[in-house]
């Protein structure tokens, strides 16, 4: 008898690559909330990002890393878009 060995690392799995994923999605909204509608985008890349952080797994790090950009970048547009007296919402 042999036992397969796996190429992925201990503790990755679906969970994991799911909240990158996220993650990743949170920073490119994020950073498109800077310019489109921060009230809106940006707080939707906050509750995505905090939702890749709820997930955890192998990406947690990404995943906190998207909660402080989203909410720098959330606060960096509402200043711009009041600035520049453009909409919110």
């Amino acid at each position: 008898m042999s036992v397969q060995e796996s190429d992925s690392r201990p503790g990755e799995g679906v969970g994991s690559t799911v909240a990158g994923f996220l993650a990743a999605f949170s920073i490119f909204a994020a950073a498109a909330g800077l310019v489109y509608y921060p009230g809106r985008v940006g707080a939707g890349a906050i509750v995505v990002a905090l939702v890749a952080a709820g997930i955890g797994g192998f990406q947690r790090g990404l995943a906190a890393f998207a909660v402080g950009f989203a909410g720098i970048c959330w606060f960096a547009g509402m200043v711009i878009a009041i600035s520049l007296e453009r909409p919110v919402f």
